[in-house]
Order: C-alpha cells, then structure tokens, then sequence
C-alpha cells in the first residue's frame, strides 16, 4: 500500500543518533548524512520538528558533530554517557524519544522515526492506533528489526550511497 505524502502534511523527525552512527560504522564503516536524512524524511512536507538525540561522551570532535546537527537544521538533545563501576555504559533516549513523540502527536499527520530499534514498536502502534498519525521509519536495512519494519507505515532503507559520508583513512 502507498502512503500519502502532501505539502500540507505536518511531520517531525525523531533521530536516534546513536543507533545510526553506530549503525553506519559497523555496516559500511561510513557516517551518516544527517541532512539527505532529513530532506528524504521531509519529502516536500510541512516540517514542524527535527529533533536528533544525542550523548555526550566528552570526545573532542563531539561538539563539532552537534554544531553540524544544528546547521543541518536538528533541535539537539543531549543526555550524559553514564559509565557504571565495572566499566558498563549506558546513553539510551528511547524513552525521551517516545515521550517528545507522543507530545507532538496532536500537531502531527506523520512521524518519521529513524532508527531500526525494535523497541520502538509499541510507541508505532500507540501513534497509529491512538493518534492517527502516518508513521515511518528510515535506517539500515541489514540492521534493523523485522519487527519495526512491519509496524510502521513505510521504511526507508537508509544503505543507498546518499546516505552515507565516507570516513576518511586514518593517517600513520
């Protein structure tokens, strides 16, 4: 079944940063476009909000890469990397996530999710079933949940060239 995409169509854009950076490193050891993301999620309708999820971890390239999310037109949100005795860390939006998706809904036709978590397949079924949203995903095929991919309206698969920014070899 198509889905419907109209100029007059409200949508916002939910980036689990995370996922896709981690996502495009291990699949094609490349970074992700933000901005052909974006424009592809958009499609020629009415952009109400992008919001790209983020975690600090104090690297020193990390600012640079939020500064370019903002010019590529994203809303930041930032949560702190918690590092746990033992090692463990932990730097997980789902719940802001769903929460900032849920408070948009009534201004909304469509939300556009991009990440390939499974998790988020409750948060599709309470858009769709709830509050008649239009919902779509876009991430890496090769990665993400066959679950999600079923729930939602339509997914892009984000492994096409346009998607991905080479990272250059690293010089000796």
């Amino acid at each position: 079944m198509a889905i419907i995409k109209h100029p007059n169509q409200r949508v916002a854009v939910f980036v689990d940063v995370q996922n896709m950076y981690h996502s495009a490193k291990n699949l094609f050891d490349s970074r992700v476009n933000f901005k052909a993301i974006l424009d592809t999620a958009v499609a020629g309708r009415h952009l109400i909000r992008s919001i790209a999820y983020v975690v600090k971890s104090g690297e020193t390239e990390e600012q640079g890469f939020f500064d370019a999310l903002t010019k590529a037109s994203f809303e930041i949100r930032v949560k702190e990397l918690q590092v746990f005795m033992g090692g463990a860390k932990k730097a997980d939006w789902d719940v802001g996530m769903a929460v900032d998706a849920i408070r948009l809904a009534p201004s909304l036709d469509a939300a556009i999710l991009v990440t390939g978590d499974g998790d988020f397949v409750p948060l599709v079924e309470y858009l769709k079933m709830n509050k008649g949203l239009q919902v779509e995903a876009m991430a890496f095929g090769r990665s993400s949940s066959g679950r999600l991919k079923e729930a939602v309206d339509d997914f892009i698969d984000l492994g096409e060239s346009k998607f991905l920014l080479r990272i250059p070899a690293k010089r000796k």
